[in-house]
């Protein structure tokens, strides 16, 4: 299966725990191919700090099912010193790494733990402009629009 992943890092030496991510994720003995988008350095999204973000995007092949491959991100946040992403109120809060997998081929899966494609992708220009470098082709399953198209309704608002 195709997986497309979003990294992302706002506090710490961000580049060096990106790529730290990026290593582990390829390590895994069930991705066989992983390719890296360009870094997207862009303001926080949905709260307030003075840390900017950098995100990557990933794209593996990978044997795991969807909540194994989230099961294995999870212990690679912890692996690198995740720090919780919301605050006492639900809030979010800067983070020195967090990793979502955005969208797998064009599966859609809604459980209590894992919602794809994920549900705020559309919202996202540091989601968006990664998953069109990678995979420009790809279409949500539910909207039918590629990462290019909802890029354009993003800036025409």
């Amino acid at each position: 299966m195709i997986y497309h992943l979003n990294i992302g890092s706002n506090t710490g030496d961000r580049t060096a725990i990106i790529g730290s991510a990026v290593a582990l994720i390829s390590s895994m003995p069930e991705t066989v191919g992983t390719r890296v988008s360009s870094q997207i350095e862009s303001e926080p999204w949905g709260f307030e700090s003075d840390n900017r973000f950098i995100n990557v995007g990933v794209e593996i092949e990978c044997d795991l099912e969807p909540e194994q491959l989230l099961d294995r991100l999870n212990d690679i946040e912890r692996q690198l010193g995740a720090t919780p992403h919301r605050d006492d109120s639900g809030n979010y809060i800067d983070r020195n790494i967090d990793i979502d997998i955005i969208c797998a081929d064009d599966m859609i899966v809604e459980t209590p733990r894992l919602t794809l494609p994920h549900p705020r992708l559309h919202q996202r220009m540091f989601v968006l402009q990664p998953l069109s470098e990678l995979s420009p082709g790809w279409r949500h399953p539910l909207t039918g629009l590629t990462a290019f198209e909802m890029i354009n309704i993003l800036l025409s608002k």
